[in-house]
């Protein structure tokens, strides 16, 4: 599996040059091995790319996202090849045992609120606000009934960004965190399609009109980081940047913990996406390993 993540913005044309991404710019050309990539990000619409170099890229399981004119990412490639077992793993995804699900459910609130703690803990911020999501997190029952993911969201929210702060209102915060969103949720995407999943069929999002309900499930965990960064670098920005996406993007090579031990974010993913579906196998729920976010490292 590749390992960078590729930002291309200022290049004339890329394509395939013996099974690697060459990418032609006015003044020079670079090249880069197909089996590094994890993922690629095309954000300039007057950029040329050949079948040749998408037919590989899905070959290689490669994450291509394409952005549109405002650079937010409008589109994911994701390769057919993604485990030879597919049509199994999809019929046990499909029956997946709803007792299990709620479990799950909670176990996933349940550390997602850990992570807003311990970001609000960080960041030195409103310690009532703090208390009130701890206890919160020890409220969150199976399939979370209480509703305490939403009301968690909801100060938590407010602490960080201001009183005033509405989630889907236009905004350089809203801005920097649906950019850093979409781009987590399309590495998660790549991880759940290359087990042979769909991530469309989820544990906690059932939305019709999304295909990303599973995706969306797992990210609820790493949210926070996109979070942390927005706060530090966009709370009192005036324009979403360049070099804030090109941030942002390197955030999914940061490292996070599992078990205590120190994992890439990307790797993490892979061995969370594991314990979950380990628990669907076997019922035990002792395999849920929590993820605990490191902030500003």
């Amino acid at each position: 599996m590749g390992w960078r993540i590729i930002y291309v913005e200022d290049a004339m044309n890329i394509r395939l040059y013996l099974d690697n991404l060459k990418v032609e710019k006015e003044t020079k050309e670079v090249t880069i091995p197909l089996s590094d990539i994890h993922s690629l990000i095309i954000d300039n619409q007057k950029i040329t790319m050949t079948i040749p170099l998408i037919t590989k890229c899905a070959e290689y399981n490669i994450n291509l996202i394409l952005c549109s004119i405002e650079h937010m990412p409008k589109a994911v490639l994701q390769a057919f090849n993604g485990n030879y077992q597919t049509p199994l793993i999809i019929k046990k995804q499909i029956d997946w045992d709803s007792d299990i699900k709620s479990v799950i459910h909670k176990l996933i609130i349940k550390n997602k609120i850990n992570n807003q703690i311990d970001l609000l803990k960080y960041l030195n911020l409103d310690f009532d606000i703090i208390q009130k999501l701890i206890k919160f997190e020890s409220e969150v029952n199976e399939g979370d009934t209480l509703n305490r993911e939403g009301l968690s969201a909801k100060m938590y929210f407010r602490v960080l960004y201001g009183s005033n702060f509405k989630r889907f209102e236009e905004s350089v915060i809203n801005n920097g965190l649906n950019y850093g969103y979409s781009i987590l949720r399309s590495q998660i995407s790549k991880t759940i399609i290359a087990k042979g999943l769909l991530p469309g069929i989820g544990i906690i999002h059932k939305g019709y009109n999304n295909p990303f309900n599973l995706s969306d499930d797992i990210i609820e965990v790493f949210r926070p980081l996109v979070d942390w960064y927005v706060y530090t670098y966009l709370k009192d920005a005036i324009v979403f940047k360049r070099e804030h996406r090109l941030e942002l993007i390197k955030l999914t090579t940061k490292d996070v913990l599992i078990k205590g031990c120190r994992q890439t974010l990307l790797n993490a993913i892979n061995i969370f996406i594991d314990r979950i579906l380990d628990i669907f196998e076997f019922g035990d729920i002792s395999k849920f390993e929590d993820i605990r976010l490191l902030y500003g490292v």
